[in-house]
């Protein structure tokens, strides 16, 4: 059994949609600990009537390696695996990319590399884009720029809203982050350069 540790500070839609996995045995791992930076985010309410390890970790006022080192302290006490960051809205530090090398995992809405930071979703019906999307990648120490695991595609309709389209890309983003984590899990693939390939 792998044992993944998930990283939230808001409502952890991602993250209820992977625990949904691992209970039905969609998903052959178990979820370590739960980990939130604000003690009001509604994934880490929900992860505790799950009746998961959830763990409030505080960041306000924190130097980023400095938390960072609380974090991988629970992380190795907890002995994940892998890490899975679900709508978790800091960058990481160096020290915690180092520490877990190619063992953290991100999904961003949008088709990356278009569109990283804050409100793609926005950023891609600003710029008129036919296709937006969601994007699975390992997290290096740039924002939203590690090698892409998985992608998917996400017309974008002539009357949609910022919610109409992020709600779209949403449903997407549930189906391909479980697949990721279960293609990272199995060991199946290789990394070169910035290319992760499958093998058949």
């Amino acid at each position: 059994m792998r044992r993944l540790g998930i990283l939230l500070s808001g409502r952890g839609s991602n993250f209820e949609a992977i625990a949904n996995n691992v209970a039905s045995g969609q998903l052959d791992a178990e979820i370590a600990v739960v980990l939130a930076n604000r003690a009001e985010a509604r994934g880490f309410e929900i992860a505790r009537q799950r009746g998961l390890n959830a763990v409030c970790l505080p960041s306000k006022g924190l130097d980023r390696e400095v938390y960072d080192r609380q974090l991988v302290e629970e992380l190795k006490k907890n002995q994940v695996e892998l890490v899975c960051l679900a709508g978790f809205m800091r960058l990481l530090s160096a020290y915690f990319i180092r520490e877990y090398p190619q063992r953290i995992l991100n999904i961003h809405p949008s088709l990356l590399p278009a569109f990283s930071g804050l409100d793609a979703q926005y950023q891609a019906l600003q710029h008129g884009v036919k296709i937006a999307g969601c994007t699975v990648h390992f997290v290096d120490e740039y924002l939203d720029a590690g090698p892409i695991i998985l992608q998917a595609a996400v017309p974008v309709l002539d009357g949609d809203t910022v919610e109409s389209l992020s709600a779209r890309i949403l449903k997407e983003e549930h189906r391909i982050y479980s697949e990721a984590i279960r293609i990272v899990l199995s060991g199946s693939y290789n990394v070169k350069d910035r290319r992760v390939m499958f093998d058949n």
